[in-house]
């Protein structure tokens, strides 16, 4: 029988934060893949490895995924990648691929597992504490009540027209494109706070629009009102 690949999902940065299924899943299993070419520089690996230090005893699936809006480039890794995984599912192995976050959300596992899938092979997702749900904890905040929307949008992309939006919008990733993102949250006359690196060691909080820097890490995440 041809083995099953499991996305995993490992929270946005505390381990504390990984689910107890995911643990275990990683605990069971002997393949991690893992969306980097070097484990000891791959965020979802250095999560994981805190709260299960045994992943080190497993094999390492390392494949290159490059973070690029080169449509061509972009293919060309997530099918070289699906490959990889394949060829181990042949041999009856079951693989499992760690991401960020939930793996349903915005995740490089979404690419693999379309081609996975369309190959004739099982998939099974792991869900993960979402982002945008840990940055509302640590700024003790509701994200939304009542009737009120809420809109995850990916930060890196056109936002104003998102910005126009009712309701409370979380802002993604947003970090290479910060100085533009808080001028056009200024243009809209909404307020925003952010959480930077969420759940790790370098994380920053910024609870108004003005306190929140013109340069800010990747993994930036605001939330619009």
């Amino acid at each position: 029988m041809a083995g099953i690949m499991y996305g995993i999902g490992v929270g946005p940065g505390d381990p504390e934060l990984m689910t107890i299924k995911a643990v275990k899943r990683i605990r069971d299993l002997k393949v991690i893949a893992i969306p980097h070419k070097d484990k000891e520089i791959c965020t979802s690996y250095q999560i994981a490895r805190q709260a299960v230090p045994e992943i080190d005893e497993k094999e390492c699936l390392c494949l290159h995924m490059p973070m690029t809006k080169d449509q061509e480039a972009l293919k060309k890794s997530h099918e070289a990648a699906a490959d990889a995984v394949i060829a181990r599912l042949e041999l009856g192995e079951d693989v499992g691929f760690l991401t960020l976050g939930d793996v349903s959300i915005y995740s490089t596992f979404a690419y693999l597992a379309e081609r996975v899938v369309k190959g004739g092979y099982e998939i099974r997702l792991v869900s993960g504490i979402p982002s945008f749900c840990a940055a509302a904890a640590r700024l003790d905040l509701s994200l939304v009540t009542g009737s009120e929307e809420l809109h995850i949008i990916p930060a890196s992309y056109q936002i104003s027209d998102a910005l126009k939006m009712p309701g409370v919008k979380v802002l993604m990733k947003a970090g290479r494109q910060i100085e533009a993102v808080k001028e056009e949250i200024k243009k809209s006359g909404l307020s925003a706070v952010m959480v930077e690196n969420c759940g790790m060691e370098e994380e920053r909080i910024y609870k108004s629009l003005d306190e929140i820097p013109e340069t800010a890490g990747y993994y930036s995440l605001l939330i619009v009102r």
